[in-house]
């Protein structure tokens, strides 16, 4: 199997402490991740990695500057001790048709919700995406994402570590792969704990996250 999935749009790497995963990111890689923006309203920032293509990584943990949220932090990042590659997404030609498929098959991906970020220079992006609903709880399932006429953020001049392989373990991978086909994509997947693993191509040589 094709180690890059089909329709790979990024790549959610939490952590507690954005400032030190991007640090650490930065001194195994040799590539600094950009300043994404802030989640206003979520208490979360990000800092951006393309992975070549129209795909990238997205480190995400909490924002120092912004009130604690009124609910929890996306990712269950409020949960996390340590950095850890929760879930992905995928970028299907028609959001809505693709919810409508999959519901149509059994799964249901989540209602479609209106998302934005604030970018450092002030633009403002907006995209919708899958809110969750009852996706396979392991993260191993992506979410389905739609950005519209905003600029896709691989598009923004992001330093780039281009993705050699995203890899998972699950403890029933029959199942995960059935519901992937069912969204149009694919994850090379092995039996294990519902884990990721991905590597990336960096001026230190391949680096390897899990």
């Amino acid at each position: 199997m094709n180690t890059v999935p089909a329709r790979l749009d990024h790549i959610v790497l939490a952590t507690p402490d954005l400032a030190a995963t991007v640090g650490e990111f930065a001194r195994r890689t040799g590539v600094v991740p950009a300043p994404g923006g802030v989640h206003l309203g979520h208490g979360t920032r990000n800092h951006l990695v393309g992975l070549g293509g129209r795909s990238y990584l997205e480190i995400l943990g909490p924002d120092p500057e912004q009130p604690e949220p009124g609910g929890p932090r996306p990712f269950g990042v409020d949960g996390l001790d340590a950095p850890r590659t929760l879930t992905w997404a995928i970028s299907p030609p028609d959001l809505d048709a693709a919810v409508a498929a999959a519901r149509a098959r059994g799964y249901d991906t989540g209602d479609v919700r209106d998302m934005s970020r604030r970018r450092p220079d002030g633009g403002l992006l907006r995209w919708r995406l899958t809110d969750g609903g009852s996706p396979h709880p392991s993260g191993l399932v992506p979410f389905l994402i739609d950005w519209g006429s905003t600029p896709h953020p691989s598009a923004s001049g992001l330093p780039v570590t281009p993705l050699l392989e995203l890899t998972a373990t699950a403890p029933d991978p029959d199942e995960i792969r059935s519901l992937l086909a069912l969204l149009g994509t694919g994850l090379a997947l092995s039996e294990g704990p519902a884990a990721f693993s991905f590597t990336v191509d960096t001026p230190n040589g391949p680096v390897t996250f899990d």
